[in-house]
């Protein structure tokens, strides 16, 4: 993604400027009404300066800024305590770290250390640990997130960018982006239980709700790897064992895969081609490609599964595409320099929107009413400052005592 243009910088502090104007220019008309105990916060990792921006959901303010490790790159929210994880990348030849931020203060509370250049984590569902893929270690690290230290290390392919934990907990997909790979690693034992080559710069993975399959996006070429994991308990013996099922052709350079909520597709971001792929994950089958804009860099569905958001990197826009239809609604939604990373509020009533040139995130309201009633899709509310290059969002969402 060398080649994405830079946007002036008279630009930036126009919209930086802007943006709060723009929140106190516009109504509050049909927003969520929330009780006085509800915070709802994103935590923004900026690479380049850092540190974690903490932004009120409720309020629609920056709450504060936090100092963290250097390099910040993955965030993730615990699914079950007032938690946030931040995966600090660290020096090009040390060691990263983990910084364990307590929500409800919004106060960095402890510091993990990890191995050689940690980027992002995945948690397991019970909340008790988390995989973190270190690409300068060729290793997988496992946390216990709960005593906050690192039980045990895993070697795996070369370069590993991403470690992802199935929803049943018993298989851990690691994409390793030099060793164009894919590992299965059984989580339990702490072992590699399979390899599959021939995915050039493996990057992004998903994995069905169901825990059977596999996807991960090989952004060298142009195909997406199809892994079946093992099922010891199947009466079908050739599912007992992990296994390649397909390589799908895609667009050029997919960099990132959406699934559904309900897991029946996915959607491949071809960076190169400018369009989103949609894959059919029950029958392994690529239903098309559509041009969506300049360099899409990622996606993510809405939680009924009839919207696709795409972040147009080159194009500074996110287009809106209606899954049933099969084509875009409407015009892309103004943001800011190079949108990458995407999240939704809790409700699903905001898009968050990380623009990495700017260095802000733009809140789009993803349903909102015209002067007539009718029902507009997708339209910017605000923009709130960030960091230097604003890489990931997570957002953590709960009442206090």
């Amino acid at each position: 993604m060398k080649n994405l243009t830079r946007r002036p910088r008279v630009s930036r502090l126009c919209l930086l400027a802007l943006a709060p104007l723009v929140l106190a220019g516009c109504t509050r008309n049909h927003f969520p009404q929330y009780p006085p105990d509800y915070r709802q916060y994103a935590y923004v990792t900026n690479g380049g300066s850092n540190t974690v921006s903490v932004l009120d959901l409720v309020n629609l303010r920056q709450d504060r800024v936090l100092q963290v490790g250097q390099e910040p790159t993955g965030v993730t929210a615990s699914p079950v305590r007032n938690e946030v994880y931040v995966v600090n990348a660290g020096p090009a030849s040390g060691n990263g770290s983990l910084s364990v931020i307590n929500a409800e203060k919004n106060q960095v509370v402890a510091t993990i250390p990890l191995q050689k250049r940690p980027f992002f984590i995945d948690v397991t569902r019970d909340g008790k640990f988390g995989y973190v893929a270190n690409s300068g270690s060729n290793t997988v690290s496992v946390i216990d997130l709960e005593a906050r230290r690192e039980i045990g290390v895993v070697g795996v392919g070369e370069a590993p960018g991403l470690a992802k934990i199935s929803p049943d907990g018993k298989s851990l997909v690691v994409t390793n982006r030099d060793g164009g790979s894919v590992s299965v690693v059984d989580p339990v034992k702490m072992r590699v239980r399979a390899v599959f080559s021939g995915c050039p710069q493996a990057t992004d993975a998903v994995i069905l709700p169901d825990s059977s399959k596999a996807f991960a996006a090989c952004s060298g070429g142009h195909q997406v790897m199809s892994v079946g994991l093992a099922k010891p308990d199947s009466p079908n013996d050739d599912e007992h064992a992990d296994r390649l099922l397909a390589l799908l052709d895609v667009g050029k350079t997919p960099v990132h895969l959406a699934m559904k909520p309900d897991g029946g597709e996915i959607f491949v971001s071809n960076f190169d081609s400018d369009s989103v792929s949609e894959i059919a994950t029950g029958t392994n089958e690529v239903g098309g490609a559509y041009l969506v804009g300049a360099h899409p860099a990622n996606a993510i569905v809405s939680a009924d599964n009839s919207l696709l958001w795409i972040s147009n990197s080159n194009a500074d826009s996110i287009g809106v595409y209606s899954i049933d239809d099969g084509r875009l609604i409407k015009p892309p939604v103004r943001v800011g320099g190079g949108p990458g990373a995407l999240a939704f509020s809790e409700d699903g009533f905001l898009l968050l929107a990380a623009d990495t040139r700017s260095g802000d995130v733009s809140v789009v309201r993803t349903q909102s009413y015209a002067s007539n009633g009718s029902i507009r899709i997708g339209t910017l509310f605000t923009m709130l400052p960030a960091g230097v290059r604003p890489n990931d969002i997570a957002v953590k969402a709960f009442h206090v005592h």
